[in-house]
Protein backbone atom coordinates (compact mmCIF):
# COMPACT_ATOMS: atom_id res chain seq x y z
CA UNK A 1 0.00 0.00 0.00
CA UNK A 2 1.01 3.59 -0.65
CA UNK A 3 1.01 6.24 2.07
CA UNK A 4 1.04 9.87 0.96
CA UNK A 5 1.45 12.72 3.43
CA UNK A 6 1.26 16.49 3.23
CA UNK A 7 2.76 17.77 6.45
CA UNK A 8 2.99 21.21 8.02
CA UNK A 9 3.86 22.48 11.46
CA UNK A 10 0.25 22.46 12.66
CA UNK A 11 -1.15 19.31 11.10
CA UNK A 12 -0.37 16.53 8.67
CA UNK A 13 -2.81 14.96 6.18
CA UNK A 14 -2.31 11.27 5.34
CA UNK A 15 -3.89 9.23 2.54
CA UNK A 16 -3.56 5.49 1.95
CA UNK A 17 -3.96 3.99 -1.53
CA UNK A 18 -3.85 0.30 -2.39
CA UNK A 19 -1.54 -1.15 -5.03
CA UNK A 20 -4.06 -0.29 -7.75
CA UNK A 21 -4.35 3.31 -6.62
CA UNK A 22 -7.74 2.89 -4.98
CA UNK A 23 -8.51 5.08 -1.98
CA UNK A 24 -8.35 3.22 1.36
CA UNK A 25 -8.47 5.90 4.04
CA UNK A 26 -7.59 9.47 4.97
CA UNK A 27 -6.43 10.52 8.42
CA UNK A 28 -4.61 13.31 10.25
CA UNK A 29 -1.86 13.73 12.81
CA UNK A 30 -0.40 16.78 14.47
CA UNK A 31 2.32 18.51 12.46
CA UNK A 32 5.64 16.77 11.75
CA UNK A 33 8.00 19.60 10.91
CA UNK A 34 11.47 18.11 11.58
CA UNK A 35 13.03 21.56 11.78
CA UNK A 36 10.81 22.41 14.76
CA UNK A 37 10.24 19.16 16.67
CA UNK A 38 12.57 16.73 18.41
CA UNK A 39 12.66 13.10 17.26
CA UNK A 40 10.71 11.90 20.29
CA UNK A 41 7.87 14.29 19.57
CA UNK A 42 7.73 13.29 15.91
CA UNK A 43 7.57 9.62 16.79
CA UNK A 44 4.96 10.15 19.51
CA UNK A 45 2.73 11.96 17.04
CA UNK A 46 2.86 8.97 14.72
CA UNK A 47 2.12 6.55 17.54
CA UNK A 48 -0.86 8.66 18.63
CA UNK A 49 -2.77 7.89 15.44
CA UNK A 50 -4.57 4.50 15.75
CA UNK A 51 -5.30 4.20 12.02
CA UNK A 52 -1.64 4.49 11.07
CA UNK A 53 -0.71 2.18 13.93
CA UNK A 54 -3.05 -0.49 12.58
CA UNK A 55 -1.76 -0.50 9.00
CA UNK A 56 1.89 0.48 9.38
CA UNK A 57 3.19 -3.04 8.63
CA UNK A 58 1.20 -3.11 5.38
CA UNK A 59 2.67 0.08 3.95
CA UNK A 60 5.22 -0.52 1.17
CA UNK A 61 5.77 3.06 -0.04
CA UNK A 62 5.73 6.33 1.90
CA UNK A 63 5.90 9.69 0.16
CA UNK A 64 6.08 12.56 2.66
CA UNK A 65 6.02 16.18 1.57
CA UNK A 66 6.63 18.51 4.47
CA UNK A 67 7.42 21.89 5.91
CA UNK A 68 10.94 21.97 7.33
CA UNK A 69 12.21 19.43 4.78
CA UNK A 70 14.04 21.87 2.56
CA UNK A 71 17.53 21.17 3.93
CA UNK A 72 19.50 17.98 4.45
CA UNK A 73 19.68 17.53 8.23
CA UNK A 74 15.95 17.74 9.15
CA UNK A 75 15.00 15.77 6.04
CA UNK A 76 17.30 12.92 7.04
CA UNK A 77 15.95 13.03 10.60
CA UNK A 78 12.34 12.64 9.48
CA UNK A 79 13.25 9.98 6.90
CA UNK A 80 14.96 7.95 9.61
CA UNK A 81 11.89 8.17 11.87
CA UNK A 82 9.47 7.21 9.09
CA UNK A 83 11.67 4.28 8.08
CA UNK A 84 11.70 3.01 11.66
CA UNK A 85 7.94 3.37 12.04
CA UNK A 86 6.95 2.02 8.61
CA UNK A 87 9.60 -0.66 8.72
CA UNK A 88 8.60 -2.42 5.48
CA UNK A 89 8.30 0.71 3.37
CA UNK A 90 10.52 2.57 0.96
CA UNK A 91 10.44 6.16 2.21
CA UNK A 92 10.77 9.38 0.23
CA UNK A 93 10.84 12.74 2.07
CA UNK A 94 10.65 15.98 0.09
CA UNK A 95 9.92 19.60 0.93
CA UNK A 96 6.39 20.96 0.90
CA UNK A 97 6.96 22.94 -2.28
CA UNK A 98 7.08 19.65 -4.21
CA UNK A 99 3.62 18.75 -2.91
CA UNK A 100 2.39 22.17 -3.99
CA UNK A 101 3.87 21.65 -7.46
CA UNK A 102 2.22 18.25 -7.84
CA UNK A 103 -1.08 19.66 -6.60
CA UNK A 104 -1.22 22.26 -9.38
CA UNK A 105 -0.32 22.11 -13.06
CA UNK A 106 2.62 20.22 -14.53
CA UNK A 107 3.44 23.21 -16.74
CA UNK A 108 6.19 25.71 -15.83
CA UNK A 109 4.94 28.09 -13.14
CA UNK A 110 5.69 29.86 -9.88
CA UNK A 111 4.23 27.87 -6.97
CA UNK A 112 3.70 29.45 -3.55
CA UNK A 113 2.68 28.15 -0.13
CA UNK A 114 0.81 30.34 2.34
CA UNK A 115 -0.21 28.30 5.36
CA UNK A 116 1.23 28.20 8.88
CA UNK A 117 4.51 29.05 7.11
CA UNK A 118 5.27 30.32 3.61
CA UNK A 119 7.50 29.28 0.75
CA UNK A 120 7.85 29.62 -3.02
CA UNK A 121 9.60 27.91 -5.93
CA UNK A 122 9.78 27.94 -9.71
CA UNK A 123 8.81 24.70 -11.45
CA UNK A 124 10.25 24.39 -14.96
CA UNK A 125 8.09 21.39 -15.91
CA UNK A 126 10.58 18.84 -14.58
CA UNK A 127 12.23 20.14 -11.42
CA UNK A 128 11.86 22.90 -8.86
CA UNK A 129 14.21 25.77 -8.22
CA UNK A 130 14.42 28.30 -5.41
CA UNK A 131 17.21 30.89 -5.32
CA UNK A 132 16.70 31.50 -1.59
CA UNK A 133 16.81 28.94 1.21
CA UNK A 134 13.96 29.57 3.64
CA UNK A 135 15.20 30.30 7.16
CA UNK A 136 11.80 29.61 8.66
CA UNK A 137 9.31 31.32 10.91
CA UNK A 138 11.64 33.62 12.87
CA UNK A 139 13.43 35.26 9.95
CA UNK A 140 11.13 34.76 6.94
CA UNK A 141 7.61 33.34 6.44
CA UNK A 142 6.07 36.51 5.02
CA UNK A 143 2.25 36.39 4.63
CA UNK A 144 2.00 33.14 6.60
CA UNK A 145 -0.29 32.36 9.51
CA UNK A 146 2.73 32.81 11.76
CA UNK A 147 3.44 36.22 10.18
CA UNK A 148 -0.13 37.51 10.59
CA UNK A 149 -0.55 36.09 14.09
CA UNK A 150 2.59 37.92 15.17
CA UNK A 151 1.28 41.12 13.60
CA UNK A 152 -2.04 40.88 15.46
CA UNK A 153 -0.28 40.41 18.79
CA UNK A 154 2.04 43.34 18.10
CA UNK A 155 -0.85 45.62 17.19
CA UNK A 156 -2.88 44.56 20.21
CA UNK A 157 -0.10 45.17 22.73
CA UNK A 158 1.10 48.34 21.00
CA UNK A 159 -2.56 49.51 21.10
CA UNK A 160 -2.74 49.93 17.34
CA UNK A 161 -5.68 47.56 16.94
CA UNK A 162 -9.10 49.24 16.56
CA UNK A 163 -11.10 49.20 19.80
CA UNK A 164 -13.94 46.93 18.65
CA UNK A 165 -11.51 44.51 17.05
CA UNK A 166 -9.35 44.47 20.20
CA UNK A 167 -12.39 43.67 22.34
CA UNK A 168 -13.32 40.74 20.11
CA UNK A 169 -9.68 39.60 20.13
CA UNK A 170 -9.69 39.59 23.94
CA UNK A 171 -12.82 37.44 24.02
CA UNK A 172 -11.38 34.84 21.66
CA UNK A 173 -7.86 34.38 23.05
CA UNK A 174 -5.99 34.20 26.34
CA UNK A 175 -3.85 37.33 26.09
CA UNK A 176 -2.13 37.04 29.44
CA UNK A 177 1.47 38.10 28.69
CA UNK A 178 2.93 35.29 30.81
CA UNK A 179 0.85 32.71 28.94
CA UNK A 180 1.92 34.09 25.58
CA UNK A 181 5.61 34.22 26.50
CA UNK A 182 5.52 30.66 27.81
CA UNK A 183 4.12 29.43 24.49
CA UNK A 184 6.61 31.45 22.47
CA UNK A 185 9.78 30.76 24.43
CA UNK A 186 9.30 27.59 26.45
CA UNK A 187 6.97 25.31 24.51
CA UNK A 188 7.30 23.55 21.18
CA UNK A 189 5.88 24.82 17.93
CA UNK A 190 5.64 28.58 18.56
CA UNK A 191 4.99 29.17 14.85
CA UNK A 192 1.77 27.15 14.97
CA UNK A 193 0.80 28.93 18.18
CA UNK A 194 1.21 32.29 16.44
CA UNK A 195 -0.67 31.05 13.37
CA UNK A 196 -3.65 30.25 15.57
CA UNK A 197 -4.09 33.98 16.22
CA UNK A 198 -4.24 34.61 12.47
CA UNK A 199 -7.44 32.56 12.28
CA UNK A 200 -9.13 35.52 13.98
CA UNK A 201 -8.91 37.50 10.73
CA UNK A 202 -10.92 34.92 8.81
CA UNK A 203 -13.53 34.07 11.45
CA UNK A 204 -14.93 37.60 11.40
CA UNK A 205 -17.98 38.48 9.31
CA UNK A 206 -16.00 40.58 6.90
CA UNK A 207 -12.48 41.64 5.99
CA UNK A 208 -12.70 45.08 7.57
CA UNK A 209 -10.24 47.89 6.63
CA UNK A 210 -7.90 46.93 9.48
CA UNK A 211 -7.71 43.28 8.42
CA UNK A 212 -7.43 44.28 4.77
CA UNK A 213 -4.42 46.49 5.57
CA UNK A 214 -2.67 43.69 7.47
CA UNK A 215 -3.29 41.12 4.74
CA UNK A 216 -2.33 43.49 1.94
CA UNK A 217 0.90 44.51 3.67
CA UNK A 218 1.96 40.89 4.26
CA UNK A 219 1.05 39.67 0.78
CA UNK A 220 2.87 42.56 -0.88
CA UNK A 221 5.94 41.81 1.24
CA UNK A 222 5.77 38.16 0.16
CA UNK A 223 5.48 39.12 -3.51
CA UNK A 224 8.34 41.60 -3.39
CA UNK A 225 10.70 39.51 -1.26
CA UNK A 226 9.99 36.07 -2.65
CA UNK A 227 8.12 36.02 -5.98
CA UNK A 228 9.90 38.87 -7.72
CA UNK A 229 13.24 37.15 -7.10
CA UNK A 230 12.29 34.92 -10.03
CA UNK A 231 12.87 36.43 -13.45
CA UNK A 232 10.18 34.01 -14.65
CA UNK A 233 7.53 35.64 -12.45
CA UNK A 234 6.18 37.84 -15.25
CA UNK A 235 6.20 35.02 -17.78
CA UNK A 236 4.21 32.28 -16.05
CA UNK A 237 1.12 31.82 -13.89
CA UNK A 238 1.61 32.07 -10.13
CA UNK A 239 -0.18 29.34 -8.16
CA UNK A 240 -0.87 29.29 -4.43
CA UNK A 241 -1.49 26.48 -1.96
CA UNK A 242 -2.63 26.76 1.67
CA UNK A 243 -5.37 28.06 3.92
CA UNK A 244 -4.08 31.65 4.15
CA UNK A 245 -3.98 31.84 0.35
CA UNK A 246 -7.47 30.34 0.10
CA UNK A 247 -9.02 32.98 2.36
CA UNK A 248 -7.00 35.87 0.84
CA UNK A 249 -7.67 35.16 -2.83
CA UNK A 250 -9.06 38.58 -3.75
CA UNK A 251 -6.16 40.46 -2.16
CA UNK A 252 -3.59 38.13 -3.73
CA UNK A 253 -5.12 38.60 -7.17
CA UNK A 254 -5.25 42.38 -6.72
CA UNK A 255 -1.65 42.59 -5.46
CA UNK A 256 -0.31 40.47 -8.32
CA UNK A 257 -2.24 42.45 -10.93
CA UNK A 258 -0.80 45.71 -9.61
CA UNK A 259 2.66 44.33 -10.43
CA UNK A 260 1.75 42.91 -13.84
CA UNK A 261 1.67 39.33 -12.54
CA UNK A 262 -1.02 36.73 -13.25
CA UNK A 263 -2.68 34.48 -10.68
CA UNK A 264 -3.14 30.81 -11.51
CA UNK A 265 -4.89 28.39 -9.16
CA UNK A 266 -5.39 28.66 -5.41
CA UNK A 267 -5.74 25.31 -3.62
CA UNK A 268 -6.61 25.13 0.05
CA UNK A 269 -5.60 21.50 0.70
CA UNK A 270 -3.05 19.97 -1.68
CA UNK A 271 -3.67 16.42 -0.42
CA UNK A 272 -6.81 15.98 -2.55
CA UNK A 273 -4.83 16.84 -5.69
CA UNK A 274 -1.91 14.68 -4.58
CA UNK A 275 -4.28 11.70 -4.47
CA UNK A 276 -5.13 12.16 -8.16
CA UNK A 277 -1.48 12.72 -9.05
CA UNK A 278 -0.35 9.51 -7.37
CA UNK A 279 -3.29 7.47 -8.66
CA UNK A 280 -2.22 8.40 -12.18
CA UNK A 281 1.38 7.43 -11.39
CA UNK A 282 0.32 4.07 -9.97
CA UNK A 283 -2.01 3.30 -12.86
CA UNK A 284 0.82 4.08 -15.29
CA UNK A 285 3.20 1.84 -13.36
CA UNK A 286 5.48 4.69 -12.30
CA UNK A 287 7.00 4.61 -8.80
CA UNK A 288 8.61 7.84 -7.64
CA UNK A 289 10.52 6.26 -4.76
Amino acid sequence: MYLIADGGSTKCDWVVLDDLGRFILETKTLGLNPSVFQEETLLNRLHANPELQEIKEKITHVEFYGAGCGTKTPTQKLKRILESYFSKAIVLVEEDTMAAVKAVKSHPSIVCILGTGSNVCFYDGEKIRNPVVSLGYIVMDEASGNFFGKKLLQDYFYRKMPKETAEAFEQKFDLNPDEIKEHLYQRENPNAYLANFASFIFTQKEINPYFYHILKEGIVEFIENRILLFEESNKYLIHFVGSIAHFSKAIIKESLRERGLELGEIIKRPITHLITHHQNKISNGVKEN
